[in-house]
């Protein structure tokens, strides 16, 4: 970040750029359009063609609706936080506005608009774009902001996880409270006994007493000398 007042460095180079315009290395090209921008090297758009001179590059592609040049979120929130900036979904995709888009005219029953150009939006914004965010941001708001917000606990150079309790696997936390009870059962079975016994002897003591056998033939045989009933 620059500073708190107009966030990244390529931030205003990318909103400023002039995009969809014939590249002017590959202008003969199908699909030559310049509809990129990397934001490390922060110069001029580009064309698909020219990617091959930005390998390992932060480049984000920026689209076109409604003849307004907007960026897919899954693409722009990985740099910068796009938090109180309406969002819209085009051609089933997720999409923020660069830039403004005056409204002069609020429809009827509209509630909210953007503090910047006066466009419409919905209750839980504040802006309509990233330019109209950067402009709330230089009247000296210090809530805005476009620097990201790393999770609690979390190494940001490692990627550490949110807490020890949440990375250790479920297996291996079952396994050492099996293990914890195993071993509770092995005390309990000392101290009744008197004195310590080995694993072999608490394993006997846990296990349930043999039943006795069991001989169906003794069962049929009759007791005794029968006797005959008097008349």
């Amino acid at each position: 970040m620059r500073n708190h007042d107009t966030g990244p460095p390529w931030l205003i180079p990318m909103l400023r750029a002039s995009y969809f315009i014939p590249c002017a290395v590959h202008g003969e090209s199908n699909k030559s359009e310049c509809n990129m921008f990397c934001l490390d090297c922060m110069g001029n758009a580009f064309c698909s063609y020219c990617l091959i001179y930005h390998r390992d590059h932060r480049v984000v592609q920026i689209r076109r609706s409604s003849y307004h040049n907007v960026v897919r979120v899954n693409e722009i929130q990985k740099y910068i936080d796009i938090s109180c900036v309406q969002t819209y979904i085009i051609n089933s995709a997720k999409i923020v506005f660069l830039n403004e888009r005056p409204q002069p005219r609020p429809g009827k029953g509209v509630t909210n608009t953007c503090e910047i150009c006066c466009r419409s939006l919905l209750d839980s914004f504040r802006f309509c774009s990233l330019g109209c965010k950067l402009g709330g941001m230089k009247r000296g708001d210090p809530d805005l902001t476009f620097a990201l917000k790393l999770k609690q606990n979390r190494d940001p150079f490692f990627g550490g996880s949110e807490s020890d309790e949440s990375s250790t696997p479920k297996k291996i936390r079952r396994t050492h409270a099996f293990n914890r009870l195993m071993d509770g059962l092995s005390i309990y079975s000392s101290n009744n006994d008197g004195a310590e016994s080995s694993g072999d002897d608490a394993a006997t003591n846990i296990s349930p007493a043999t039943p006795p056998l069991f001989n169906h033939r003794n069962a049929r045989r009759r007791k005794g000398i029968p006797h005959r009933a008097p008349f």
